[in-house]
């Protein structure tokens, strides 16, 4: 599907390229289910604070049995699949279905033992605490 800006109606003149319109629409459909295949991934926040990296999916329509989380040295990977009911030939289906993973690199180290993670209301949010010696700290002086 292509998104393309609305403009309001304005009468054009006739041109011979018209009667490429329906040639034009055949290539569109071909490229847009070719791109059906891709890998998608679930959209992110990642937020820095001086305690720790907080990290927040949205995985809507899932269960937490769905999706695996994994910490491998500074690397936090979310992966999972995602079975919605099939579209009839009838219908639009835009939501997407099957297998995604997601991959980022931790802006700085973390501690692993002490990651948590909740799922809610189709968000997925993971706490990773920064190490003791890469949190700041004020230095009074004497």
């Amino acid at each position: 599907m292509k998104l393309i800006q609305y403009t309001s109606p304005t009468l054009s003149a006739w041109t011979p390229f018209n009667r490429l319109s329906p040639f034009q629409d055949l290539l569109d459909s071909a490229f847009e289910s070719s791109n059906r295949g891709a890998t998608r991934v679930p959209p992110l926040d990642i937020h820095v604070n001086a305690d720790a990296v907080n990290v927040h999916l949205e995985l809507g329509g899932m269960k937490k049995e769905d999706f695996d989380i994994s910490l491998e040295e500074d690397t936090l990977t979310v992966s999972g699949r995602r079975d919605l009911e099939a579209a009839g030939e009838n219908s639009r289906a835009e939501l997407f279905r099957g297998a995604f993973s997601r991959s980022i690199t931790l802006p700085c180290p973390v501690q692993a033992g002490k990651v948590k993670a909740s799922y809610q209301d189709g968000i997925l949010s993971i706490t990773l605490p920064k190490v003791e010696e890469v949190k700041p700290r004020k230095i009074t002086v004497g």
